[in-house]
């Protein structure tokens, strides 16, 4: 296997990383308005338990994107170039709405009153449906092909990104995500929270299967790689499985199976697009593939002891770290004090 193929593999290993982790983290912070309520109204205690389930490890998982990006700029610079410029608008909206969810994490607990926190809660809300669309919308046009010229330069506009298979990504991210994050809030959390997220998870679940399942099918009819039939029956099957783990109570085969299901859409996303990187709507010939977008084999080799050396290290640590913070949380382990601040990731 040439080191251009090796390292395809490892940034698609690394995205998937990336939305197995940070999904549901998006997903607690679009539920929070759903999980922090009780029968009579908003509850702030139950929004701190929701946002505490995160807080030590919502800032480690953002570190997967970070070397994602990274790697594809090192092993790949001319689809970082072209995917970068013709994807801007979207990867800024992507970048401003994850800066806003974590200053809000960090900034909702620094003041006493409830219209503070709300407008915070606000802020998370959006700071994670945001990227949990985009990022589905994103990597569908990746898939899908976006017009590039001879000298690989992105030649359409933002709106050509807005196509009803990139939107359906979008969906189908997002409703995922939803999924991933009710089904981690009912395995980490006990009493009205862990109740709540039950419930949401159900419907989130079903949401899922039809978008989820309808992207999935478009992208294999479409493209027509047989190789992907394996985790398109892989993602639909953890899906369904999921719902039914729920349904029985079985919160932590539940979370796994919502991850195999992230885990078999990205692999499909990526096994579609091998061995293209960027593929050319315009034409063939101006495609972006795994030889022609690549960096020297010199560099692609450093790059490949530092990987060899560094990410047992990264995952060890951030393994300890989900050991050490491994315990449901609930409403009594919560302060008395409603000014504390939630717990962050330092």
């Amino acid at each position: 296997m040439a080191l251009t193929d090796i390292w395809f593999l490892l940034i698609a290993v690394l995205w998937t990383g990336y939305f197995v982790l940070d999904g549901f983290d998006f997903g607690v912070g679009m539920l929070l308005p759903f999980v922090g309520r009780t029968e009579t109204g908003p509850s702030e205690t139950n929004r701190r338990v929701a946002i505490n389930t995160i807080g030590p490890v919502w800032d480690g998982n953002e570190v997967w994107l970070l070397v994602a990006g990274g790697a594809t700029f090192a092993a790949f610079p001319e689809w970082y170039a072209s995917l970068f410029s013709g994807f801007y608008l979207a990867l800024l909206l992507i970048l401003v709405a994850l800066i806003i969810r974590g200053v809000a994490f960090e900034f909702r607990g620094k003041i006493d009153s409830d219209r503070w926190r709300r407008n915070w809660d606000v802020a998370i809300v959006v700071g994670s449906a945001v990227p949990a669309l985009l990022w589905g919308v994103a990597f569908a046009n990746i898939v899908q092909g976006v017009p590039l010229d001879a000298r690989h330069e992105f030649t359409g506009s933002l709106l050509t990104l807005l196509n009803p298979y990139a939107l359906l990504g979008g969906l189908a991210t997002l409703s995922l995500f939803a999924l991933h994050g009710a089904v981690f809030l009912a395995l980490k959390t006990t009493g009205d929270v862990r109740a709540r997220a039950r419930g949401l998870a159900h419907r989130t679940g079903l949401a899922a299967i039809l978008t989820g399942g309808s992207f999935l099918v478009w992208t294999f009819l479409a493209h027509d790689r047989i190789w992907t039939a394996a985790p398109v029956l892989v993602a639909a099957l953890a899906l369904v499985g999921a719902v039914l783990m729920i349904h029985r109570v079985r919160e932590g085969w539940a979370f796994l199976l919502t991850a195999a299901a992230i885990v078999g859409v990205t692999v499909t996303l990526f096994g579609t697009l091998y061995p293209d990187v960027l593929p050319s709507s315009t034409s063939a010939a101006n495609s972006l593939n795994t030889t022609n977008a690549a960096s020297t084999p010199y560099t692609l080799t450093i790059m490949t002891w530092v990987a060899v050396v560094f990410t047992p290290i990264v995952l060890v640590y951030q393994s300890l770290t989900f050991w050490v913070f491994r315990r449901r949380i609930g409403a009594g382990d919560i302060p008395a004090a409603s000014g504390l601040p939630v717990a962050s990731g330092r």
